[in-house]
C-alpha cells in the first residue's frame, strides 16, 4: 500500500496532491543519494592496490558533494511541506535497490562496481526528472543540476574503465559483481 504524502501546505502555484507525488519522487532521490554517500565512503574505505591513492582521493569530494545534494533534496521535501526522512530504517525500508556487494578489493574492481551503481543513479535521475518536470519546474532545476554531476563523477570512474580504443570493460555487465571482476582484470 503506497504512503499518502500529500501535505497539510506546500509552495504557492503547486497543489497539495502534486506536492505528494512530488515528494514521493524526491524520498527515492534522497534514499538514493543518502545511500550513494555510504557506499562511497566503503569504498573509500575499503578500496586497495596499485591506484589506492588515486581512487581514495578521487573519491572524497563526490562524497562531500552527493552529502550537498542530499540536502538539497531534504530540504525540498521540507519546502513542500513533506517530511525528509533520512534515517537508515526507512532508507532501506523504501529503497528498490540491493545494497552494495563489494568488499575489500582493489581499486579498478571498485570502479567497475561502482560503474554500475552511478548508471542506476542516472537512470532514476532520469525519471524523476521526467516526473517532475510535469509538475514543478524548481524541483526538475534541482535534479537536473545533480544529474550533471552525477554523470560527471560516472565520467571520473569509467576513465579507469576505458581502453585507449574507447572500449568500457564494464560494457553489458549485469552484476556489481560482473563489473568489479571485469574491472579487476584491467588492475
Amino acid at each position: 500500500m503506497a504512503k499518502n504524502l500529500t501535505p497539510k501546505y506546500t509552495v504557492p502555484g503547486i497543489e497539495r496532491e502534486a506536492a505528494g507525488r512530488l515528494i514521493g519522487v524526491l524520498r527515492l532521490r534522497l534514499h538514493a543519494l543518502n545511500d550513494l554517500h555510504l557506499t562511497l565512503k566503503h569504498v573509500h574505505w575499503n578500496v586497495v592496490g596499485p591506484h589506492f591513492i588515486a581512487v581514495h582521493e578521487m573519491v572524497d569530494p563526490q562524497v562531500d558533494r552527493v552529502r550537498d545534494m542530499a540536502d538539497d533534496v531534504a530540504e525540498r521535501i521540507a519546502a513542500l511541506g513533506g517530511v525528509a526522512q533520512g534515517t537508515p530504517g526507512a532508507l532501506v525500508e523504501e529503497r528498490t535497490w540491493q545494497d552494495y556487494s563489494i568488499g575489500r578489493d582493489g581499486a579498478i574492481a571498485h570502479l567497475g562496481a561502482l560503474d554500475l551503481v552511478y548508471t542506476g543513479l542516472i537512470e532514476g535521475v532520469r525519471d524523476a526528472i521526467k516526473e517532475v518536470g510535469e509538475i514543478d519546474p524548481a524541483t526538475e532545476d534541482l535534479l537536473i543540476e545533480q544529474l550533471r554531476d552525477l554523470e560527471q563523477f560516472q565520467w571520473f570512474v569509467r576513465a579507469h574503465l576505458e581502453s585507449s580504443s574507447g572500449s568500457l570493460v564494464t560494457a553489458d555487465a549485469d552484476t556489481e559483481k560482473e563489473a568489479a571482476a571485469r574491472g579487476a582484470e584491467l588492475g
